[in-house]
């Protein structure tokens, strides 16, 4: 059993041991320490939490634990029930909530669950703010609330509409396109909450017909969740059986976009933010954010519209504090993370969808077309699973000298840059592992660049 405490929330497996897993007593106690958190960052009103989840099968489980936890402080909790992470974000901004709690372990498969935590804006806590609620958590000084003085449960189904129709507003979705080009589109939703939300907003957009794979929420994963090659072969299949325009798959809480070609080919995860950024910077030309494990392509766009890319750490927090500083038009995550500020400062993949059939149907190119425009390079995501006896600061710090004769950037694990290609180390806030991706523009070239620092890191640990 696994328990992650981290910048991305509480994330474990279910089951085991208490301090082992997403055990209830572990749920309660970090519920509490959140909830009394945000009491103190509030402590002259009333407060309220919006809650929501996605679709996996232990979160019902987890919502009850939670709701009472909060409610058993004197907390007010808004329940989305079955919503997407970017709806709860929105949500907390527009209900002028003290907080939000997501119930998802992302692109973790079924075992997992996990409580992502947001503060007043619906964004991400900042790494100090995470660091108190977690000592808040293991101090366990909660008080709860009289008799009098408990919290109350209301429901809220009108969010997913309220996102929708925030989306369809955006001046640069143009729906005259999307309707003329009369898109047919394949849609894999891996059986949780973009299976809900993401058919209306294809249908509002003017989408001509969609395609539904595994839109029924479920929770049963039909296929691993994280939306990579290997897992969407179903799609891939479904677009040249149906002659679609376009594919889209979503992770479980519908924060991360993969587009698939209408031959059935990826587009690449990677090229989410490329394209969806190509487009913004066509009609507002500025600055871009990604983190440091995303290809160097968004730079070149960015660099092409005369705007300035700035990496930052891995972590939603992160880049959108990034994006902040540098007043960014557009920034994400390489993962098929889209974050548009004149939304919200959120991963989301409903907007990605909606700006990048904008793109599509303005550019009069199919989707293989449209990606052949972007700079090529080829990413190679490759992990080492970590045991309690490896030392991973002392590894990544024997890397980092070996490679110091190179640009090295320490913000976030080490990222080694060569002149026509990068390697990232770092190790998972969400998983036992430490992530080596590496760039370069072939595929091979990029797997001889991986397998030569998982060498290294190799030899590393023997010593």
């Amino acid at each position: 059993m696994t328990l992650i405490k981290s910048i991305s929330g509480i994330r474990g497996t279910i089951g085991g041991k208490e301090g082992e897993g997403i055990t209830p007593p572990d749920t309660l106690k970090y519920a509490a320490a959140f909830g009394t958190w945000i009491q103190e960052q509030h402590p002259a009103r009333k407060n309220s939490i919006v809650l929501g989840r996605d679709a996996r099968i232990s979160g019902e489980m987890v919502e009850r634990l939670v709701t009472g936890t909060l409610t058993g402080l004197g907390i007010d909790v808004i329940n989305l029930s079955l919503a997407t992470t970017p709806t709860v974000e929105i949500a907390v901004q527009e209900l002028n909530a003290d907080g939000g709690i997501v119930l998802t372990a992302s692109h973790n498969p079924r075992q997992w669950n996990a409580l992502k935590l947001l503060n007043d804006s619906g964004e991400f806590l900042s790494a100090q703010d995470g660091a108190e609620v977690l000592k808040i958590a293991e101090k366990g000084d909660f008080t709860f609330a009289v008799v009098d003085n408990l919290g109350i449960v209301s429901c809220n189904r009108d969010m997913g509409n309220l996102h929708i129709k925030k989306i369809l507003q955006l001046p640069l979705v143009n729906l005259q396109a999307i309707r003329k080009a009369g898109f047919k589109v394949a849609l894999d939703c891996v059986n949780s909450v973009g299976g809900i939300i993401i058919p209306h907003l294809l249908k509002e957009l003017g989408a001509a017909e969609v395609v539904e794979l595994y839109c029924t929420p479920t929770g049963e994963f039909p296929h691993n969740p994280e939306p990579l090659p290997q897992h969407l072969g179903d799609i891939s299949a479904a677009i040249k059986k149906h002659k679609a325009d376009v594919g889209f798959v979503v992770d479980p809480d519908v924060d991360r976009l993969a587009i698939i070609n209408e031959d059935g080919t990826m587009f690449g995860e990677e090229y989410t933010l490329v394209t969806t950024a190509d487009y913004i910077l066509q009609h507002t030309p500025g600055n871009t954010v990604s983190n440091l494990s995303s290809t160097r392509a968004l730079r070149d766009i960015t660099q092409k519209y005369g705007g300035s890319y700035t990496a930052a750490a891995v972590g939603e927090v992160n880049v959108v504090q990034e994006m902040k500083r540098s007043k960014a038009v557009i920034g994400g995550e390489g993962n098929g993370g889209v974050i548009y500020p004149p939304l919200h400062y959120g991963r989301d993949a409903l907007v990605g969808i909606a700006l990048f059939l904008s793109h599509l149907a303005l550019s009069k190119k199919t989707c293989s077309q449209l990606r052949r425009s972007y700079p090529e390079y080829i990413i190679s995501k490759n992990k080492i699973e970590l045991t309690p006896d490896i030392d991973v600061d002392n590894v990544l710090a024997i890397i980092r000298d070996k490679f110091s004769h190179q640009q090295v950037n320490t913000i976030d694990g080490v990222k080694i840059d060569f002149e026509k290609e990068w390697v990232h180390l770092r190790k998972s806030n969400t998983e036992p592992i430490i992530r080596i991706y590496a760039e370069s523009t072939s595929e091979e070239a990029a797997d001889m660049l991986a397998n030569k620092i998982i060498r290294e890191i190799k030899r590393a640990i023997r010593k």
